[in-house]
């Protein structure tokens, strides 16, 4: 029944009640009611005087806020309210100091209570020093430090907007999965008193690993890293806050064992972290930590001393990997881009040294020798060299002297891509022009191409049978080719675009010409029948007869053919069909027998 009456509790003073979040978000999570909203303008109104008093007067004052008045009972039990006092049910009011104006705490104190008695309004001041707010938490009073995170700000340099978005990213990973969270803590910016509207806020999340049996414990973590990082945004988005999230996770167990051994980074976690929600394992390591009573292990301390011992030798480890990593494949990866943009498939290490100079160097000479000597230092001479254990270090001045040679060879390769590309282009569009006015040649006649424009535009587009679009893309090869003739390269956007339209081009023409020739094909054929089976007669010169799938010859006597000569025959017809003369009706008379001509 405590559990229960606890979580109504918590529910109550939660972090999902939409009234209290800051009134300038814009999204769903702020969709106040017309009421809520004008009952929250007014306490604004009433709280401005006060509000800009203390702002203008104390500069140090990093946050204003109105507690919800969900947690007031809380602030009254906190302040220790008579009862009278709480039936009136007072406004409670957040001021958050910088810590350096301890020593005029007192007075700042009276000076704002007076301020608030002028305006008789029923407000009750709870002006803390930033350091409070983290005693609050080492105190274990989550229930309040939640409350101020949650204010409804009126001022805020930083601070409350950073609690905010722990407070709420809290919330969603307890609320997800609660049994695995034994700390939340926040650390940073946020603790040494430096955050800003802007600042990442770090938090620390302990995940307990002791009773895990379904799963391997980094299975776990990864599940449950994944979790907590994709409620980053959410978080933010329900703050309503600039400041990012920067979260980390680790396992109780390799924790343990960081603090047991002295890792700097679990180290400094415990020393300057401040818990949102703990099961009562951080607190306690962090009060030994202060009291002096976790010290680092024999084992530890020879640890970290071997480490300067092997500063040489990871230094020397570092130095070579960088060149056999780093600057191995910054060199070999774009020369093999550049081949298979050349057109040749994908090479190994000792083929990309080889093709970079016969292709570039010797065949096309659009690379100076010392680029491919480079790529072969690096690729054969280190990176071979490595993995055949001729190369076992690298000094760091040779070091600097192939970063230098890497930067100009990755700078030349650019030159060079730009270079190709051109070559490409050129090669492409001379490909595509020979074609299309090859197509034409043969649909009009040998002709010069501006013939062949006009015949296109007579023919094609003025008869309704073509894209008018596709005139102009004809124009545009001739004016292409004389830019070329004078070098003056066009723009990969417009040469793409014309490549494309010369494509859909030839598809045009290739279709007009093979209606072309169905239509001369049918001008050409007479069909016949004879004995009640039907027989084809093509008026080509010479003649051809197809009856019973056999092909024969007219001439001045009927002959067995084939369809190669049939095909040549139509191929190099003119369109002038021969005749039917006497001749030719007796022949095929006495081929057929008595026939039909059907018209």
């Amino acid at each position: 029944m405590a559990e229960k009456n606890k979580e109504e509790k918590n529910y109550e003073t939660g972090l999902d009640n939409k009234k209290y979040q800051n009134p300038d978000i814009k999204g769903p999570v702020n969709q106040m009611t017309p009421e809520q909203e004008k009952e929250m303008q007014k306490v604004r109104e009433k709280l401005e005087d006060i509000k800009k008093y203390i702002v203008t007067k104390y500069k140090s004052v990093t946050a204003i806020g109105i507690i919800p008045p969900q947690a007031a009972a809380i602030f009254d039990d906190e302040n220790e309210l008579t009862e009278a006092e709480r039936k009136s049910k007072p406004m409670h009011l957040t001021v958050i100091l910088e810590d350096e104006k301890e020593k005029e705490f007192n007075d700042i104190r009276k000076d704002i209570i007076k301020k608030i008695a002028e305006t008789k309004q029923n407000i009750w001041l709870n002006l803390f020093l930033e350091k409070d707010l983290w005693d609050i938490c080492m105190d274990s009073k989550y229930d309040i430090i939640e409350a101020i995170g949650m204010c409804f700000p009126l001022h805020d340099k930083g601070i409350l907007g950073a609690l905010r978005v722990a407070q709420i990213h809290k919330s969603l990973c307890l609320k997800k999965f609660e049994k695995y969270v034994y700390s939340f803590v926040i650390g940073g910016s946020l603790v040494r008193g430096e955050v800003i509207k802007t600042s990442d806020v770090d938090v620390y999340i302990i995940i307990d690993d002791t009773d895990v049996k379904r799963m391997p414990r980094l299975e776990l973590k990864e599940k449950l890293r994944n979790i907590i990082y994709s409620y980053v945004m959410q978080a933010g988005d329900l703050a309503g806050v600039k400041n990012k999230l920067s979260p980390q996770v680790y396992l109780l167990t390799e924790f343990w064992e960081g603090v047991k051994d002295a890792n700097p980074i679990f180290y400094t976690f415990l020393r300057d972290g401040v818990p949102l929600y703990d099961r009562g394992g951080f607190l306690p390591w962090k009060l030994l930590l202060k009291m002096g009573k976790i010290k680092p292990s024999p084992e530890s301390i020879d640890m970290f001393m071997s480490m300067g011992d092997k500063t040489t030798e990871i230094v020397k480890r570092r130095l070579l990997d960088i060149v056999i990593g780093d600057i191995y494949w910054g060199v070999i990866t774009p020369s093999q881009a550049l081949l298979m943009l050349y057109g040749l498939p994908p090479t190994n290490v000792y083929e990309t040294v080889k093709e970079m100079k016969r292709i570039f160097v010797e065949k096309e000479k659009m690379l100076e020798k010392k680029y491919v000597d480079i790529l072969e230092e690096i690729a054969i001479k280190y990176y071979k060299g490595y993995e055949h254990e001729k190369v076992k270090e690298v000094s760091g001045k040779d070091v600097d002297r192939l970063l230098k040679d890497f930067e100009d060879y990755l700078k030349r390769l650019k030159e060079l891509r730009e270079d190709i590309e051109k070559q490409m282009m050129k090669k492409t569009f001379d490909e595509v022009s020979e074609n299309i006015f090859k197509i034409m040649k043969s649909l009009f006649g040998e002709k010069a191409e501006d013939d062949l424009i006009h015949d296109y535009e007579k023919e094609i587009i003025n008869k309704g049978k073509g894209n008018p679009k596709y005139l102009h893309t004809l124009n545009e090869l001739v004016k292409l080719k004389k830019d070329y003739k004078a070098k003056k390269i066009p723009g990969k956007y417009e040469f793409e675009k014309l490549r494309r339209d010369s494509v859909y081009l030839v598809e045009g023409l290739v279709e007009y010409g093979q209606r072309k020739e169905l239509g001369l094909l049918e001008k050409t054929k007479v069909i016949l029948t004879a004995k009640g089976k039907p027989a084809e007669l093509f008026l080509t010169n010479p003649m051809f007869l197809v009856h019973e799938n056999k092909v024969k010859r007219i001439q001045d006597k009927i002959i067995d053919s084939d369809i190669n000569d049939l095909n040549k025959a139509l191929a190099e017809h003119k369109g002038h069909n021969s005749k039917l003369d006497n001749r030719t009706m007796d022949l095929l008379r006495a081929e057929l027998g008595d026939f039909d001509i059907h018209i």
